[in-house]
């Protein structure tokens, strides 16, 4: 019970920092405007705590957290007095109300960028990408990648940490085309060049592990079987197991490496493993019955356990220190990245490229709040930047009950010099709210599907 109330704490703590900033852009532009607000809202449905603000504005936290609002003063909606006539959203200029309406999004790529610089400012780390294994039949090996090379680019993309290693393979997911690598080995600045031809290179897949797909895996120190978390209804808890336990056998097999324990349980879901564990240098036995669980179209095991990573070491370890100026040029490159991937993500999806099911709603996006929080606030604010940046671009997408539908009708007033006809922005207002309604149920759907 307290992992689910510290969970959504969090989950709230995060959706309402990124939603308040994206309405306090409106807010702000709109007061800059000469508009007359009267409502910034955090949640939709009932209110439940209101103010009233220094100015005419009520302020307000709402029944449900997944969005919020700003209610300007708009005589198409409400009755004006004649002296707030002037101060009304719709007789606005065409130029001011879409600054207002793009004020949101701009709000959240701000938001991003001033974290991002924060941490970069902090000083980053990474783990070098130097290869370890290489599989036989790979893309890996089909390039000629080695073991005991360092991925130093992909597609002319600088790859100095297995993070950006990992991004630039998300950014060809579902592509065709060739596939580049510039590598080399530790300590030389000698780099060779390798291609490898892909083709709707992952498409469909649920969840790819990127790395595992291209066939190589990076060099790290050994993963052994030491939980460092359990989920409040796994069975992995109800068994008795506890974080930081070691699992040395499983049914009497030995398990050296955490993915030995993985693929043991994934391949048993609803058989009783006996294990043996070691807890404070004495070895204990427990019986765990793993729950089964649909993942990619199969049955398999899960006991809600998650495994506690070893320390890298400093020589795997790559540091960055920035000044103010470099941090700033690297958190609005890192921004304008996040920006066209997600733009890029949603056409390969609606291309039927990239798996729907990747898509999550806010059930997935609580759980990934509240681990990051719980592996540090590092990870929590980097967490907080690329969900900031998620919610600017999907309020850019031109569906009208967004603020991209909106930018969208204000383009085509300011193209024809009067707006569309109320008739044709009526109809695109019913079909946005299908749409809308619609992704945040499949997202739902996604989410439960996941748990």
């Amino acid at each position: 019970m307290i992992d689910t109330l510290e969970t959504l704490a969090v989950a709230l703590v995060t959706f309402a920092t990124v939603v308040a900033v994206h309405e306090y852009g409106h807010f702000w532009v709109a007061r800059r405007a000469g508009v007359k607000v009267l409502r910034f809202s955090i949640g939709f449905g009932k209110p439940l705590f209101r103010w009233q603000g220094a100015g005419e504005t009520e302020f307000v936290l709402s029944a449900i957290p997944l969005g919020g609002y700003v209610r300007m003063a708009d005589e198409r909606e409400d009755d004006l007095p004649a002296a707030d006539l002037p101060r009304a959203f719709n007789r606005q200029p065409v130029g001011a109300r879409m600054a207002i309406a793009a004020a949101g999004p701009a709000a959240n790529f701000l938001l991003a960028i001033v974290v991002l610089w924060v941490l970069f400012l902090r000083g980053e780390m990474g783990v070098i990408p130097e290869i370890a294994t290489v599989l036989p039949d790979s893309l890996a090996e089909q390039a000629g990648l080695q073991i005991g090379q360092e991925i130093r680019a992909i597609d002319g993309r600088e790859t100095p940490t297995v993070a950006a290693v990992n991004f630039a393979l998300l950014e060809r997911l579902g592509d065709s085309g060739v596939l580049s690598f510039a590598v080399g080995q530790p300590g030389s600045d000698v780099q060779n060049r390798y291609e490898v031809s892909i083709e709707e290179w992952l498409k469909g897949a649920e969840q790819p592990n990127l790395l595992n797909a291209l066939g190589i895996t990076i060099r790290r120190p050994p993963v052994v079987p030491r939980v460092g978390g359990l989920t409040e209804s796994g069975s992995a808890r109800a068994a008795g197991f506890i974080v930081g336990d070691v699992i040395v056998e499983a049914d009497g097999q030995s398990m050296p490496l955490w993915m030995d324990w993985v693929t043991y349980v994934r391949a048993r879901p609803g058989q009783v493993i006996g294990v043996v564990i070691e807890r404070d240098g004495a070895r204990e036995t427990l019986e765990v019955t793993p729950a089964s669980v649909m993942s990619e179209g199969e049955r398999i095991g899960s006991v809600g356990m998650s495994v506690s990573l070893p320390v890298i070491p400093e020589s795997q370890q790559r540091h960055f220190d920035r000044g103010p100026v470099e941090a700033m040029v690297a958190s609005l490159d890192r921004t304008f990245g996040l920006v066209t991937f997600t733009f890029k993500s949603i056409g390969r999806m609606l291309q039927g490229l990239i798996s729907p099911s990747n898509l999550s709603g806010p059930i997935t996006i609580a759980q990934v709040a509240a681990s990051t929080a719980e592996a540090g606030w590092v990870s929590w604010f980097g967490f907080l930047a690329l969900l900031s940046v998620s919610l600017g671009v999907l309020n850019l997408l031109p569906i009208p009950v967004l603020d991209g539908g909106q930018l969208v009708f204000f383009g085509f007033e300011a193209l024809l010099g009067k707006p569309l006809p109320e008739r044709i922005q009526m109809a695109g207002y019913q079909v946005g709210v299908v749409l809308v309604l619609s992704i945040m149920v499949f997202a739902l759907y996604n989410d439960f599907s996941n748990l």
